[in-house]
């Protein structure tokens, strides 16, 4: 997770239950994805392809249908709110 000094807006919120969730996912899908992504490798389909034994197929799925959730949002959330960056702030 970045920070605005980095020039890179944060892509988690602080739900109502005062828990970090990645902005589209719950809680929960949160938590998934965060358990997923600390098992990746550098090249995920290079494993699946390679039949590694790193990650089953189901998980690289998951992780790609979490975070697709995640991005979609993310981009939505990027559109609404342009006008309430700082001056001087860039997404690249």
């Amino acid at each position: 997770m970045t920070d605005l000094k980095n020039n890179a807006p944060r892509r988690y919120f602080v739900d109502a239950g005062g828990q970090r969730v990645l902005i589209g996912l719950s809680l929960e899908e949160t938590f998934e994805f965060e358990r997923l992504d600390s098992q990746s490798v550098a090249n995920l389909e290079e494993v699946v392809r390679d039949g590694g034994v790193l990650w089953p197929v189901t998980g690289v799925q998951r992780w790609q249908e979490l975070y697709a959730k995640h991005e979609g949002a993310w981009k939505t959330w990027i559109a609404q709110n342009r006008g309430e960056r700082p001056a001087g702030f860039s997404l690249y």
